[in-house]
């Protein structure tokens, strides 16, 4: 069947687009720009509450691993509630706990506050997917996703200028608070903007236009759930992710201190040197969007049209955070990291992407929740793996090729494991 051209689409549905994906950016950024209040606050938080090193790094994980084991009941609660209820709940819950920060007491306060805000971030990422597969077409589904996705690098860019002004003029808690405050302003804005299928009627000519998207199923089962661990496709998102996140999670944590340590930047020098891998990260996400639209418009299936750039962008992440290692010169050595950031956004996006095409209708979050916890284990390892080879050998090169590796193997899992799409369970269409 032909996608329609994107000037056939029926204007309340191309309202509907465009509100979910400018409502998908702007919470996507401030997501990412929440996680890194604690960063920016570190030195200020550990001296005004008495904080060593080892219990900042106990802090600085908490959250990553409340959000990779949240991620599992949100995909299937956002299955059944539907987006529009779990993201705008999520959104509510993560500003509450960001606001908190900004009041904590000490560390016991302030890890309670953290792991808060994971949970209440897991629904983000899976209820994107699903609002894609929701409201897109198969052939628009990876220009979306792209989009939506590239909020995570844009907000990992403008968070250090941002939460810097913030805290020189406000102070570090109110920084925090700010943030809080703002979040729940989204949230409101989300819950009234927003609607879920289940929300509206749809007309012959919405229906059309959306094809299978117009027909996910009923809601998600628990049965349903349990199934998708019994798929390989399953499985090779997971590990795939779990290395591609990996990799992520080593120049989110750590690029400013290499920048620093390795490479003898002025810590004011690596605070804008920092930022210019994570555009490159925009420009990823958005191309590795663009390119699975592409590809499924030329006739590759749509399940090959992610596989193939996961896989090869994965790849390309490797060599290029192998030469950011060796290089000796700084600029190329940050040209080599921009590439990687590049290549790891579309890998991301695409991966993103899958989630959509790969899982039965009413099972899009859940199985993008499964892939996204492979993915947050990896990410919550990738500190504590490279610091510690970072201590024990005196530099971060080691690290960046333990990385290189870890994406390598990732790149195998996409493109040996993953093969068709996991078929719809029938109970899920029961005969009339």
């Amino acid at each position: 069947m032909t996608t329609p051209l994107p000037s056939t689409r029926p204007p309340r549905l191309r309202r509907i687009q465009t509100t979910g994906l400018v409502l998908l950016v702007a919470s996507g950024a401030l997501n990412y720009v929440d996680r890194a209040t604690l960063s920016v606050a570190n030195p200020l938080v550990r001296h005004d509450l008495g904080l060593s090193v080892q219990g900042m790094g106990l802090l600085l994980s908490a959250f990553l691993w409340s959000y990779a084991f949240a991620q599992l009941p949100a995909g299937i609660l956002i299955d059944r509630l539907g987006p529009r209820r779990m993201l705008s709940a999520g959104l509510a819950l993560w500003s509450v706990a960001q606001a908190l920060g900004g009041l904590v007491a000490g560390f016991g306060q302030f890890f309670a506050a953290r792991m808060l805000l994971g949970i209440g971030e897991a629904p983000q990422s899976p209820a994107s997917a699903r609002i894609v597969r929701d409201w897109f077409p198969v052939g628009s589904r990876g220009t979306a996703t792209g989009i939506w996705n590239c909020s995570s690098t844009l907000g990992s860019a403008i968070a250090v200028p941002l939460l810097t002004v913030l805290m020189l003029h406000l102070g570090w808690r109110w920084m925090f608070i700010c943030m809080g405050l703002a979040g729940l302003s989204l949230a409101a804005l989300f819950y009234a903007l927003h609607r879920d299928p289940a929300d509206l009627v749809l007309d012959e000519a919405e229906r059309a236009h959306l094809g299978d998207a117009a027909d996910a199923g009923g809601p998600v089962t628990l049965r349903a759930w349990r199934r998708l661990f019994a798929y390989r496709t399953s499985w090779g998102m997971i590990a795939g992710f779990f290395g591609c996140i990996y990799v992520l999670w080593i120049y989110n944590a750590w690029l400013p201190a290499y920048l620093e340590s390795d490479r003898h930047m002025s810590i004011a020098r690596t605070g804008w040197v920092a930022a210019i891998p994570f555009l490159f990260g925009v420009v990823g996400s958005l191309v590795g969007g663009r390119l699975v639209d592409w590809l499924v418009a030329r006739g590759v299936s749509p399940i090959d049209s992610r596989k193939y750039p996961m896989a090869a962008s994965l790849l390309g992440t490797a060599l290029f955070t192998v030469l950011a290692a060796m290089v000796g010169s700084n600029t190329v050595a940050i040209l080599c990291i921009s590439v990687a950031m590049f290549l790891i956004y579309v890998s991301t996006a695409t991966a993103w992407a899958m989630a959509p095409v790969a899982a039965p209708g009413n099972c899009t979050a859940s199985l993008g929740a499964m892939q996204n916890f492979g993915g947050y284990v990896g990410g919550a390892l990738a500190p504590l793996v490279t610091g510690a080879i970072a201590q024990r050998t005196g530099s971060f090169e080691a690290a960046l090729l333990t990385g290189a590796a870890v994406a390598a193997v990732a790149a195998l899992a996409y493109a040996l494991v993953i093969r068709d799409p996991i078929p719809p369970d029938a109970a899920d269409f029961p005969a009339s």
